[in-house]
């Protein structure tokens, strides 16, 4: 029998999970795994006897479909928990800052958070702070800590803190490798896959894998980055600056090494991919293909940002257990 190699193996898994994804909506939940794995390795006494009180009140298993492991426990099996009760809580942006591109500097975040329905800069700095506040309700603080583990995730996304009029790259069609995109018949026109948001969350992180489970490669994440922790965790808690970093690098990388250049489009509102001159169609008229050099290039981004998501989750539980 012809023996396939692990990477092999882990890109046809990567591909063959396109056919039938969902729209993107942050990292896939072994992103968000990944990122409470690293923080739970780094946490404090003091937090770890917070996260357990909490999440032993309130206990959550995400269901079958939600792609995240069940067989996990603590912070890594509620890391999934936002996405899944977006819909029924109307709060779908607070995973995300739409920075359009060309931005010219991260004082533009106070505006786009300055909105009612918020971003994801502002919902990380509400659910702090009620997570801080021991007389808060049990019920809102493991709500809290449950935000808290999912929006770190998310706001290390660079996709998730950039758009260029293009949902954050959901409007982007491309191929993946030899992965066609194709419309999906039971979304609204414009909608394809793979596109370039998804392959950001979960393709090419199930990719990266190769083989290795959720603890091994988070384990090697943490090891990899051991000497650049330190310096990640300066200056505390700033999530504007954190989401500046994920815009920077979506301009440099996510976009800026396509091998079809893509240019910055008109700031408009959108809310869908047909609009803003039906940018979905215009991307996908540039017939994009996503070759081994550029997932070389976003691979290096996407395991700094999970391993520095991780270590800031954790200091931001292990101050807040204080």
């Amino acid at each position: 029998m012809k023996r396939v190699s692990i990477h092999a193996l882990a890109l046809f898994c990567a591909v063959a999970l396109l056919a039938g994804a969902p729209a993107a909506q942050a990292w896939g939940c072994k992103g968000h795994q990944t990122v409470a794995l690293i923080a739970e390795a780094h946490l404090s006494t003091k937090a770890k006897i917070m996260v357990n009180k909490l999440l032993t009140q309130f206990p959550y298993t995400p269901n079958s479909t939600s792609g995240c492991d069940a067989t996990l426990h603590g912070i890594a099996l509620v890391a999934g928990w936002a996405d899944a009760v977006r819909t029924t809580r109307k709060n779908g942006d607070w995973h995300f800052v739409d920075i359009p591109r060309g931005a010219a500097d991260q004082s533009v975040i106070a505006t786009l958070c300055g909105v009612p329905t918020g971003c994801v800069v502002r919902a990380l700095n509400e659910q702090l702070a009620v997570l801080k506040k021991k007389s808060s309700p049990a019920a809102k603080r493991v709500e809290a800590l449950r935000y808290l583990v999912h929006f770190t995730g998310d706001i290390h996304q660079p996709l998730h803190d950039t758009t260029n009029s293009d949902r954050g790259g959901n409007c982007v069609p491309l191929q993946y490798f030899t992965h066609p995109p194709k419309h999906r018949n039971s979304d609204p026109p414009g909608n394809f896959t793979p596109e370039l948001h998804g392959i950001w969350d979960t393709n090419m992180v199930v990719d990266d894998m190769a083989g290795r489970d959720l603890q091994k490669y988070a384990s090697d994440l943490d090891a990899q980055f051991q000497g650049k922790a330190a310096g990640w965790k300066q200056g505390g808690f700033q999530p504007e600056a954190w989401a500046w970093e994920s815009f920077e690098d979506a301009e440099a990388v996510a976009y800026g090494k396509l091998p079809v250049k893509v240019d910055v489009e008109p700031d408009v509102p959108i809310k869908s991919c047909t609009d803003n001159n039906d940018i979905a169609q215009r991307m996908f008229d540039k017939h994009i293909v996503v070759d081994d050099p550029y997932r070389q290039a976003a691979t290096a981004v996407i395991e700094q940002r999970l391993a520095q998501a991780g270590i800031r989750l954790a200091m931001i539980l292990n101050a807040a257990a204080h």
